[in-house]
């Protein structure tokens, strides 16, 4: 996700060195797939929205740390970058989990969520070649650099606090679990669909809902009587000609 990403860019903004940027990407690495796995095969979730305004502050807090904020307007060290970005590595892999367990997984639980793991880190490692590129040129020329760091880092900040008011102002409106993450119909749906690609699993799906207009026993002779109730064949009766059949009931075939 978005959020995923510019929390790395923060990350990535001042290292310059291979070593570096494996050690922290690493760490950050370790704590996600922590959570995600543990998480997911726990079964534990939470609000979403909640889970994502953390990762937004996340977000904020890495660019207000590249603008040197801890020094200068709170007098202090910033905190060791390492553990900061370990835990901030477990809320993201949190964050990953609730929307995994959101999917139609039923059935071979562990090699899916791996298959989703390993999609995971060749997209950051896809997004983080594309980050030091896009860096590169601007590290050659210091002054431009240091302009572009401050614009790029006070751009995280308030990035980061749009999505944190966003996430929130959500997170109000689902006091109850079934508020959010996929409608009901929506994931019966996506099993249905799921179903039919298996070969062997259309016996599973329930039988199509039908109305009394179609819901005839195909058991029954090609002439048999259907009888209908006598509203709603009196209903019918007004709907085709304007008037009303009220005498006897009516019988179609």
């Amino acid at each position: 996700g978005y959020d995923h990403l510019l929390f790395l860019f923060g990350v990535l903004f001042f290292l310059t060195k291979a070593k570096d940027i494996f050690a922290f990407i690493t760490v950050f690495t370790l704590g996600h797939c922590l959570t995600l796995i543990s998480a997911t095969l726990a079964g534990v979730t939470a609000n979403y929205y909640l889970v994502d305004a953390v990762i937004a502050l996340s977000v904020i807090y890495k660019g207000f740390e590249n603008l040197d904020g801890f020094q200068k307007f709170l007098e202090m060290k910033s905190p060791n970058l390492r553990v900061v970005v370990f835990f901030f590595g477990l809320i993201h892999g949190f964050g990953l989990s609730t929307r995994l367990q959101q999917l139609p997984i039923s059935d071979r639980l562990v090699p899916k969520m791996l298959a989703f793991n390993l999609g995971v880190e060749f997209g950051q490692v896809a997004a983080l070649l594309f980050m030091m590129l896009l860096l590169k040129p601007w590290r050659r020329d210091s002054v431009g650099f240091r302009r572009f760091s401050r614009i790029s880092n006070f751009g995280l900040v308030i990035i980061g606090s749009l999505l944190f008011l966003m996430q929130m102002h959500s997170f109000t409106h689902t006091a109850h679990s079934e508020d959010y993450g996929f409608p009901i119909h929506t994931h019966e749906h996506l099993h249905e669909d799921l179903l039919l690609e298996t070969p062997g699993h259309h016996d599973q799906l329930p039988p199509p809902e039908h109305t009394h207009q179609d819901s005839v026993d195909e058991n029954l002779p090609v002439d048999a009587e259907i009888t209908v109730p006598l509203e709603d064949s009196l209903n019918q009766g007004e709907d085709a000609q304007g008037h009303s059949h009220g005498d006897g009931d009516h019988h179609h075939h």
